[in-house]
């Protein structure tokens, strides 16, 4: 008898069992599907926490200053009765005035790092180097440091190396324009950029700049009191020999006078529109906006009429269009004398970064926002304008709603892609959903904000603000007024301080 029980019969191919097969795989599917299904039920309802870069604030408490990061940490113990300046918040640099006698007006100052070592030595004091912009808004130059020795000044960058010795009598920024700074040596002012380099030598008894754009050089003025302009190539760009010279400047032009008459000239002197006006306001290209007997209007360079010299205001926007003003309202106006928008708004203004207009008519809350066509929007009132990140947050009817500049509107979701929570808004009240619209903080707020860079959202309840972290977890029960706090933000427990300039935080 053979022994062939349990063998496949000789010379014929391994059979497989489709049924079996197909059964096994569909089950496999069916597993992986379910585990897909319960992993993301469980992280739609998770909330990460947001990653927020370092940086560092002046924060006031109990009456002394210190310094914290962007976690709420405390860098610098508050300790110091002045308070602490950080010229840039991305540095370990922290400048802190100690050893103050206000009896006798003597201090101290030093620069130390978040480890509270001194970083730079061998000066008298360490000082930042303020600035001011248009709106005269303090702030600081972020890459150099003022110093002084035996009561003389000079520059280092943040490392203590030095830039300018220290050889003179002062050294300030020169205001609304970025890395220029006016020194005075023997009673003379001269000019050097932000690594130390001379621009202008210690010859003038006085320097301004011709625009807020360094590159567009600077207006100085002699022991004669004529003026002239030296570019930032140290190039004379026009002739030191005039009375007055404005700053404004556009297209290589210049608006300078000799004697009484006003007139415009380029870089080789050649004058136009002389005694044509008594003021410029802007240049744009060949057109200049002129205020003459008290009436604003257009002329080339030639003197060709453009816009007739007859409105009560005008300001240059885009293009060929100026905003203008007509028996008290604001409207819109191009070259060709046609108005593109009717003069009904008593404020209107052209928001150039982010391209679009912003009008107020009279006993009108809300804004109108106007596109580049000159056609109303949307109506609101503007919470927040996003330039980096290109949208702008409208309030309308007691809710925030986003669009993008090109007015298109948006959700919080697409826009604020770094947070981790998200306003929301329900039956009257706020609350936040994470990214997949699951709710992790409850609709109990009167008012609240979206989350900030630092990963708070400021939320408010029975006139009270407090903060959410970025897991939706009240940090702050709501118990500050804040009343009088133009900006009501959260780093962890401190809220940041009232007055805008000094930039601080506190409890």
């Amino acid at each position: 008898m053979s022994n062939n029980r349990g063998r496949r019969y000789e010379g014929t191919k391994p059979k497989l069992n489709i049924k079996k097969v197909v059964a096994v795989i569909i089950a496999f599917i069916v597993i992986i599907m379910a585990i897909s299904s319960i992993k993301k039920m469980f992280s739609g309802n998770k909330t990460n926490e947001r990653v927020v870069t370092n940086a560092y604030y002046t924060v006031y408490t109990n009456g002394k200053w210190g310094v914290i990061n962007s976690k709420g940490d405390i860098v610098i113990k508050p300790e110091y009765d002045e308070t602490i300046i950080i010229p840039d918040n991305q540095k370990d640099v922290f400048l802190c005035t100690y050893d103050v006698d206000y009896n006798k007006n003597t201090y101290k100052t030093k620069a130390i790092n978040s480890k509270g070592e001194e970083i730079i030595t061998g000066y008298d004091e360490i000082l930042a180097l303020e600035n001011y912009d248009t709106s005269n808004n303090l702030s600081y130059e972020t890459d150099i440091l003022l110093v002084k020795k035996d009561n003389k000044y000079g520059l280092v960058d943040y490392k203590g190396t030095e830039l300018l010795k220290c050889e003179y009598e002062s050294i300030q920024a020169l205001k609304g324009v970025g890395k220029s700074f006016v020194t005075k040596k023997d009673g003379k002012l001269g000019l050097v950029d932000n690594i130390g380099s001379v621009i202008i030598e210690n010859n003038y008894k006085a320097i301004t700049p011709i625009s807020e754009k360094f590159e567009n050089g600077y207006i100085v003025t002699n022991d004669s009191n004529k003026k002239g302009v030296i570019g930032r190539d140290k190039s004379v760009a026009l002739e030191i020999k005039y009375d007055d010279i404005k700053q404004i400047y556009g297209s290589d032009l210049y608006v300078v006078k000799e004697g009484k008459t006003w007139e415009i000239v380029n870089k080789e002197g050649t004058a136009y529109l002389k005694d044509k006006f008594s003021d410029v306001l802007s240049i744009n290209g060949e057109n200049i906006l002129i205020k003459q007997n008290n009436k604003y209007g257009v002329l080339t360079i030639n003197g060709e009429q453009k816009i007739p010299v007859k409105y009560e205001n005008m300001q240059y926007a885009f293009e060929d269009n100026y905003i203008y003003k007509e028996n008290g309202n604001y409207g819109i106006i191009n070259l060709e004398g046609e108005t593109v928008l009717k003069p009904e708004y008593e404020t209107l203004i052209y928001r150039e970064d982010a391209g679009f207009f912003e009008g107020n008519k009279k006993n009108q809350t809300e804004s109108d926002f106007i596109g580049k066509d000159f056609t109303v929007k949307l109506s609101g009132i503007l919470s927040e304008l996003n330039l980096q990140n290109g949208y702008m947050q409208i309030r309308t009817d007691s809710e925030y709603k986003y669009y993008n500049f090109k007015f298109e509107e948006k959700s919080n979701k697409e826009l604020l892609t770094t947070n981790t929570i998200f306003l929301d808004k329900k039956d009257g009240k706020y609350g936040y959903v994470n990214k997949n619209g699951v709710v992790v903080v409850d609709y109990i707020y009167d008012d609240a904000k979206e989350q900030n860079e630092f990963g708070y959202a400021s939320v408010k309840q029975d006139g009270m603000w407090g903060c959410i972290n970025s897991k939706g977890e009240e940090v702050i029960v709501p118990a500050y007024k804040l009343e009088n706090s133009y900006v009501i933000e959260f780093i962890n427990k401190w809220h940041r301080g009232e007055d805008l300039n000094l930039n601080y935080y506190t409890d």
